[in-house]
């Protein structure tokens, strides 16, 4: 038998407010996506951190936006393995499906799995270097960054740069997969770094010809 509950009373009377609201006045756009399908622009790779609201930020409605979460929104490199691939097979689907133009990794301030990496790799996190963790295994994706950056005490915010290492890394990893890096060599497709600080609203996008991160 499933252990599967029926939803809590505050997501049901939600939803029901949805539905008699933002649903019922725009119910033909609602009839329109479900017979046309989804032709996204944009794939969007993020955190699955609550405060990282990125339809909110872009102003989105339902079908602009591909999105893909997962813990401190890294792109795994291409590996075939036959095994589960969720992030994967995500980018598969949007780049040779879905054709989107662009592919966003967005990075954010206070991110958690950034910091577990930061503790794990600093050998603070015993329990992240267990094979048997899920989420340490994940974050091993991100160790080539923490070596790039600056961890003594002139850097205040070692953080910080970790999680714009993460968007870096991030970037480097998709044009691992073919798909990707044939789309983009047709100019196909663009690849795009963004970095949001959560508390003062601000965003700001990497830069190849500068090297950094300048706001946007």
């Amino acid at each position: 038998m499933t252990p599967a509950k029926p939803l809590p009373s505050y997501l049901a009377q939600r939803y029901h407010g949805w539905r008699a609201t933002t649903y019922d006045e725009n119910k033909f756009w609602y009839r329109r996506l479900a017979e046309e399908g989804q032709r996204p622009r944009a794939m969007l790779i993020a955190c699955c951190d609550s405060r990282v609201h990125v339809t909110n930020i872009f102003g989105a409605d339902s079908g602009e936006m591909f999105i893909h979460r997962n813990i401190a929104n890294l792109v795994p490199p291409y590996a075939p393995s036959g095994a589960h691939h969720g992030t994967s097979a995500a980018i598969e689907y949007a780049v040779t499906q879905l054709k989107v133009a662009h592919v966003i990794v967005m990075g954010h301030s206070d991110c958690g799995g950034v910091r577990g990496c930061l503790d794990m790799c600093g050998g603070h996190a015993a329990e992240l270097e267990e094979e048997t963790s899920f989420i340490g295994r994940w974050l091993d994706i991100l160790r080539p960054g923490y070596a790039r950056i600056d961890t003594g005490p002139e850097n205040n915010n070692p953080a910080q740069s970790l999680e714009k290492e993460g968007v870096l890394i991030s970037l480097e990893n998709l044009m691992s997969f073919p798909c990707v890096r044939a789309a983009v060599e047709r100019d196909e497709l663009s690849l795009h770094g963004l970095w949001n600080d959560i508390g003062d609203g601000r965003l700001y996008a990497f830069h190849g010809d500068t090297e950094a991160f300048e706001a946007v």
